[in-house]
């Protein structure tokens, strides 16, 4: 049996797999959703445009990103800024599962789906801009892929078998499923909290062992 395969055949291995699947599911579908609250206001067919480039974006993003994650967490004091901002992530979580009608346009902008069956889909026309849109998709993309790179690589932890699992899946997800999970985790609220919990356990870890890393060098 080839070592890649045998080292994720170990229960350490493979609960950091779980955790990095659920955060890929999450984090993916959040995105998506982002996209769409952002390009709520547009026409129909520019809202199209917009949430197109901005999941296509997202999915650049993330190789980029997941092309340096080795790289960038070896930096010092990144694994405590990382943990940080994925509190941050937790929070604006939190609070778009709490205030379910903003959330749940944006499922509907991605998904091209009447959910609430209020005979519209999305939010009506605003007068914002298409550019006005893709600006706010772009700047979600960036800060999104980057947490979620993060994300995958504080739970992989000393596992690169899962973390190359991992960035892969996240890549493939957002390129190819992202509006297939948005509905999934708007139908199936558990999960989104289930994620959530994770992700939270995750940046704890990581704000631990960030100071724990620092720790010597402050002292």
């Amino acid at each position: 049996m080839p070592d890649f395969v045998q080292s994720l055949l170990t229960g350490e291995a493979l609960w950091a797999l779980g955790q990095v699947i659920v955060i890929d599911l999450v984090l993916a579908g959040d995105n998506a959703v982002v996209i769409g609250m952002a390009a709520a206001g547009l026409p129909g067919e520019q809202r199209n445009k917009a949430i197109l480039v901005g999941i296509l974006a997202a999915t650049v993003l993330r190789i980029l990103f997941a092309a340096i994650a080795t790289q960038l967490m070896q930096l010092l004091g990144l694994i405590l800024i990382g943990g940080i901002l994925l509190l941050w992530v937790c929070w604006k979580m939190w609070r778009e599962l709490r205030d379910g009608r903003a959330e749940q346009e944006g499922v509907e902008n991605v998904t091209g789906e009447d959910l609430n069956a209020d005979q519209t889909i999305g939010s009506p026309p605003t007068g914002k801009s298409f550019a006005q849109a893709a600006w706010q998709i772009i700047v979600a993309d960036v800060s999104m892929s980057l947490d979620n790179v993060l994300a995958v690589a504080g739970a992989a932890r000393e596992h690169p078998g899962v973390l190359v699992i991992g960035l892969a899946l996240s890549i493939a997800l957002m390129g190819l499923a992202a509006s297939f999970i948005a509905r999934l985790l708007n139908r199936h609220r558990w999960i989104a909290y289930a994620g959530l919990a994770i992700i939270l356990y995750v940046a704890l870890h990581m704000i631990w062992r960030g100071v724990l890393e620092i720790y010597p060098v402050v002292t």
